[in-house]
């Protein structure tokens, strides 16, 4: 078998792959994986519209350190923050899933994504999962099954040359 035809059966494999994994609907997939555990997360610290959760505040008040040099350290004005974080879990998946603004949704969530990994560093190898979506979505956008490309959001230019 020589070069010419192991290379035609890799572009043919290719092919069919590329038909299986369009990058539309790869997109999409990683807007809703990036998505589901903040979501996850986020609806576990209310008890109803606005109203954090007695656990999420003690969370945020007792169990939860920034590891920094020379710490742990705790998290300033507990209350505050868990408010803040509890409501960026549910706004930003909801904006990653119908794809809208999502360059910044998915900015926040590698953001935030950094503080969860100062506050657990030993979930590192999910939290690095956790960023690659988000630089993922960073770098190619949310795709074409998304708002921002139905509202024309996303700029052609911007995102052909990076594909």
């Amino acid at each position: 078998m020589g070069w010419q035809t192991i290379s035609r059966l890799v572009r043919r494999v290719n092919a069919s792959i590329a038909l299986i994994a369009p990058p539309s609907l790869t997109q999409l997939v990683l807007r809703i994986g990036l998505a589901t555990p903040f979501w996850r997360s986020g609806i576990n610290k209310w008890d109803g519209f606005l109203q954090l959760n007695d656990t999420a505040i003690f969370l945020f008040s007792t169990e939860f350190k920034l590891h920094l040099p020379g710490g742990p350290y705790s998290f300033p004005a507990p209350e505050a923050t868990a408010f803040l974080v509890g409501s960026a879990e549910i706004l930003f998946p909801i904006l990653l899933v119908l794809g809208l603004v999502t360059r910044l949704a998915a900015s926040a969530l590698l953001v935030m994504t950094l503080v969860v990994e100062l506050t657990v560093p030993d979930g590192w190898p999910v939290h690095i999962t956790w960023a690659a979506m988000a630089l993922g979505i960073m770098a190619w956008g949310p795709g074409g099954l998304s708002l921002d490309h139905w509202f024309r959001f996303e700029q052609r230019e911007w995102s052909a040359e990076r594909q």
